[in-house]
């Protein structure tokens, strides 16, 4: 690599990382709990023992599964990807660059599950013994090989681009790669709900009826446009409730799982429902696949400098660099998770400080976390560990005690103290 492509790839670092942090300074609401985020709520203010007992012993060996599966994913990728062995494997591969490059990225996928699946059998198998899941084997057999599936033929495309780019131009490429990959990043977060979601579960509008009408008031209420709100029959693949927001412009949807629409009480759907709206009326999804876009423009530049000296040395243009590029992807994805985590979190916030504030019932909206938690036999507090590097969103506690929090702040707006004590 020359010292132009160096330079270069410096330059896209530094670009990359101040879009970064200038538009999660601008865009992400780091303090969105008026008076503060308060202390979780005491878990036995919440739960039973019984069912905090419960919840801790499966997410304890969750956790095991889990963890042990990224350990050993990573350590194949890294053993791959840094040593002579990888590039071996796809010097062997047959057809033209691009072919290696393609056939490579499945190699590697196939690899790394077949290591990892005994931990994802083990994890099924502890999801189906505590009821979180009805699906059959052969189901859940078809959903890891269309998640596999769909994950060789994203990685593929940005692999062949990055390769391409290099190959083409060999002291530009870290600009020009950057550049398409960051808008790979907007385009896949435009397309991906309208042709990878319906590739998992079938969706059909919500019924007309109280609900529905309830919650096409409160988008109005919300200043949200909504010309939908659609129902995924998630209930054939798990007991757990969920609901989700995704795209943005044209291709944005609402997504309730059926099992909510039909366990949960109105007045905890709705409040469900509030929650997503709010990420879609603070675009919420786009946000993130800008942070993301930024955050891509800066890997490309920070890769540039990895293969540019030392034992790292490679020419990006050739494919058997593909082992290497996949094992630097996953030590940086696990390494940027707890700021990923943390911006998730924040806008996790406030979408629950927002829905308080549209629906005005906190209780529906208590019962609903509680309800939520206890049907994920999500654990009260996890590690402290666990929480940064991995909890996407606050615990079912610390929401709580928000929503506490805010309803004794608008009992107290709403009842003044009388003048003179």
């Amino acid at each position: 690599m020359t010292a132009t492509a160096t330079r270069t790839s410096l330059v896209v670092l530094l670009v990359g990382v101040v879009l970064m942090v200038g538009l999660a300074a601008w865009l992400v609401p780091w303090h969105p709990v008026p008076g503060g985020t308060p202390p979780p709520a005491p878990a036995d203010s919440v739960f039973s023992a019984a069912q905090v007992r419960e919840a801790e012993a499966f997410s304890r060996w969750a956790r095991v599964w889990s963890w042990s599966s990224l350990a050993v994913g990573l350590l194949v990728a890294c053993w791959l990807g840094f040593s002579r062995y990888g590039a071996a494997l796809v010097a062997r591969l047959p057809g033209p660059w691009w072919l290696q490059a393609v056939l490579a990225v499945a190699a590697l996928a196939v690899i790394g599950r077949v290591i990892t699946l005994p931990f994802a059998v083990l994890l099924r198998r502890l999801v189906r013994e505590h009821g979180l899941s009805h699906q059959s084997w052969t189901g859940f057999a078809a959903d890891m090989a269309r998640s596999e599936a769909v994950a060789i033929v994203t990685t593929s495309i940005g692999v062949v681009v990055l390769l391409a780019c290099a190959r083409r131009w060999p002291t530009a490429w870290p600009a020009v790669a950057g550049g398409l990959l960051a808008a790979l990043v907007l385009l896949g977060s435009f397309v991906y709900p309208v042709v990878v979601e319906p590739l998992f579960n079938d969706f059909t509008p919500l019924p007309v009826g109280e609900l529905r009408s309830e919650i096409l008031h409160l988008a109005a209420v919300e200043h949200v446009r909504v010309d939908d709100v659609l129902v995924a029959d998630a209930s054939r693949r798990t007991t757990t409730l969920n609901a989700y927001v995704s795209g943005f412009g044209s291709t944005r949807r609402v997504v309730v799982y059926d099992n909510l629409v039909n366990d949960l009480p109105p007045r905890e759907a709705l409040s469900v429902v509030a929650h997503e709206l709010a990420h879609a009326r603070h675009q919420d999804p786009l946000i993130g696949a800008l942070i993301g876009a930024a955050g891509s423009l800066a890997a490309v530049g920070l890769l540039g400098l990895l293969v540019s000296a030392g034992p790292w040395r490679r020419d990006v243009g050739d494919p058997r660099v593909v082992p290497l590029l996949l094992a630097l992807v996953a030590v940086g994805t696990l390494l940027a998770s707890p700021g990923v985590n943390l911006v998730s979190r924040k806008i996790e916030t406030r979408a629950d400080v927002d829905a308080l504030e549209a629906t005005h019932d906190a209780g529906a909206f208590i019962d609903m976390q509680r309800e939520l938690s206890v049907r994920a036999l999500a654990d009260p507090v996890p590690p402290a560990l666990s929480q940064l590097w991995f909890g996407s969103h606050p615990t079912a506690l610390t929401r709580i005690a928000i929503a506490r929090q805010l309803e004794r702040r608008g009992d107290a707006a709403a009842d003044p103290p009388s003048a003179g004590g």
